[in-house]
C-alpha cells in the first residue's frame, strides 16, 4: 500500500504488522516519533496483544526487553545516540544471552560536544556487542528491514539493530510501500522462542562462566554471526518473493561491474553517491558504488567479490575511530587482504555536516589521480583546526575546544573583555 509518510511513521506501522508483544519505550530524538506512533496504535486498538511499557530510561528499556524476550515474548524497542550508550551494559547482555530482540537505532552523533544530527558514531560504537547490524539506505528499506529483522532474530535467537539515519530518514516524508498484515503474516511466522523461562521448568540465565568455558561461549556468539551471513540473503530472497521488491541482503553493488573506482558506504548517503556515479558515468568515467547493508556480520566474501576488480576503493564513512581513522575501511581492508588496490578512507558527514555532490565529484576526481591521503576528512575547515591547535600551543589554559571553535565561527559571541 503506497503512502506518502514520514519515515518514523512507516517504521512504526511496519513494526506493528510484525505483532510485537512487548514494546519498551523511552523517547530520545530522533527516534521519538517511532515509539509515539506505536503508542497511538496500541491505544487505538489497532495493535492488539501488545503490552506498551513506558520506562524511565534507555537502560530500563533494554532491561525490560531482555526480561520480555527471555519469557518468550516478541520484544521491540528503539533508541539513538546517548540513549544507546546509556543501555550499553544491557545491550551486551541481550546478545550474550542470545535473545531475539529487535531495536531501531535512529543514527545520531554522540557527544561531547552535544550534537543531535546524524552520523553513525552511535551504532559503530556497538559493532562488537554481538548484535546484528543492518543499515537502511531509504525509508522503504528501513521499513522492509524491520520485517526481515524479526525473522532473522528469531531464527538465530540473536538480537538485531536496524539502523536508519536520524532526521535524514526518520523525519523525511516520502512514498513508502507499506506492507499489509497478510503479507507480514505470510513472511513472519508466530514467535517460537529457542529458549524461554518457564515456571514449570525453572532455569537460571546469565550464569557466571569462568576461564574454563568463557572462550567457547564467546565463540558460539561468533558462530551465530557466521550463520547470519548465510541466513540474511535467504531471508531477503523470501522477502522479494512475498513482497515483490528487492530489499535487505548483505551488499548492494551499483554499476560496479567494470568500475575502476568504487565508493563504499552505508546508509542514506548512498543515494547522493549514486547520483554522482550516474553523472560521472555520463562523462564516460568508470565509477561505481557498493552499499553495505549488513555491517555485522561483516560480509567479507561479498565485499571482496564486488571490489576485487577495481583499481581503487574509496570508503566514505560517517564515523571516526579517534586515534586510528576509519571503522568501515578497516573491515574493507580485511576483505581485500592480498589484493593490490589503492585504498582510501574518507571521513564525512560527522555531526550532520552535508555531504554534497560537489564535494563528492571533487573527491572522486582526486581519487582517480591517486591524489588522496590514506585518511581524508571531507570538507574539514583546516583554518579553524589550525587556529585551535595554535591556541593550545600558546596558552596553557586555552579553554574547551568546542566553545573556542564556535566562537571562532561566530555562532556564540566573543567574550567581552
Amino acid at each position: 500500500m503506497l503512502r506518502q509518510i514520514e519515515g518514523s511513521a512507516a517504521v512504526a506501522a511496519t513494526v506493528a504488522c510484525c505483532r510485537p508483544e512487548v514494546i519498551c519505550a523511552y523517547p530520545i530524538s530522533p527516534q521519538t516519533h517511532i515509539v509515539e506512533g506505536l503508542s497511538r496504535l496500541v491505544k487505538s486498538g489497532e495493535l492488539t496483544g501488545c503490552e506498551y511499557i513506558n520506562v524511565e530510561s534507555e537502560f530500563a528499556a533494554m532491561s525490560v526487553a531482555i526480561g520480555a524476550s527471555a519469557a518468550g515474548a516478541r520484544a521491540y524497542t528503539a533508541t539513538a545516540s546517548q540513549g544507546l550508550l546509556f543501555m550499553v551494559e544491557a545491550v551486551y547482555n541481550a546478545a550474550g544471552l542470545g535473545l531475539p530482540i529487535v531495536m531501531t537505532v535512529a543514527n545520531r552523533a554522540i557527544g561531547a560536544p552535544i550534537n543531535i544530527w546524524n552520523d553513525h558514531s552511535d551504532t559503530m560504537s556497538q559493532r562488537d556487542s554481538g548484535w546484528i547490524q543492518l543499515y537502511a539506505e531509504t525509508n522503504q528499506e528501513a521499513a522492509d528491514l524491520h520485517v526481515q529483522a524479526f525473522r532473522i532474530a528469531e531464527e538465530l535467537s540473536l538480537p538485531v539493530m536496524v539502523c536508519m539515519d536520524g532526521f535524514i530518514l526518520t523525519h523525511a516524508y516520502e512514498q513508502v510501500d507499506l506492507p499489509t498484515q497478510e503479507q507480514v503474516d505470510t513472511f513472519l511466522p508466530p514467535m517460537v522462542p529457542r529458549q524461554v523461562l518457564d515456571p514449570d521448568e525453572p532455569v537460571s540465565i546469565g550464569a557466571m562462566v569462568g576461564p574454563e568455558a568463557f572462550a567457547e561461549v564467546r565463540y558460539l556468539a561468533h558462530a551465530k554471526q557466521m550463520q547470519a551471513l548465510e541466513l540474511i540473503p535467504k531471508v531477503a530472497q523470501d522477502f522479494t518473493r512475498v513482497f515483490g521488491r528487492d530489499s535487505g541482503g548483505l551488499v548492494h553493488p551499483y554499476r560496479c561491474e567494470d568500475a575502476e573506482t568504487i565508493v563504499v558506504a552505508l546508509g542514506s548517503v548512498l543515494g547522493t553517491i549514486k547520483d554522482v556515479v550516474d553523472e560521472q558515468r555520463a562523462q564516460g568515467l568508470r565509477v561505481g558504488v557498493l552499499g553495505i547493508t549488513s555491517f555485522r556480520p561483516f560480509p567479507l566474501e561479498a565485499v571482496r567479490a564486488a571490489l576485487s576488480r577495481a583499481a581503487r576503493v574509496v570508503v566514505v564513512e560517517k564515523a571516526l575511530a579517534v586515534g586510528i581513522g576509519g571503522i568501515v575501511a578497516a573491515n574493507v581492508r580485511m576483505a581485500l587482504a592480498g589484493i593490490q588496490i589503492h585504498g582510501y578512507t574518507v571521513i564525512a558527514g560527522l555531526g550532520g555536516r552535508p555531504i554534497t555532490k560537489a564535494s563528492l565529484h571533487e573527491l572522486l576526481t582526486r581519487a582517480r589521480a591517486d591524489d588522496l591521503d590514506e585518511l581524508t576528512f571531507l570538507d574539514l575547515d583546516w583554518e579553524l583546526v589550525e587556529r585551535e591547535l595554535r591556541r593550545t600551543r600558546e596558552q596553557r589554559r586555552s579553554g574547551p575546544a568546542a566553545e573556542n571553535i564556535l566562537r571562532d565561527v561566530g555562532i556564540i559571541a566573543a567574550r567581552v573583555k
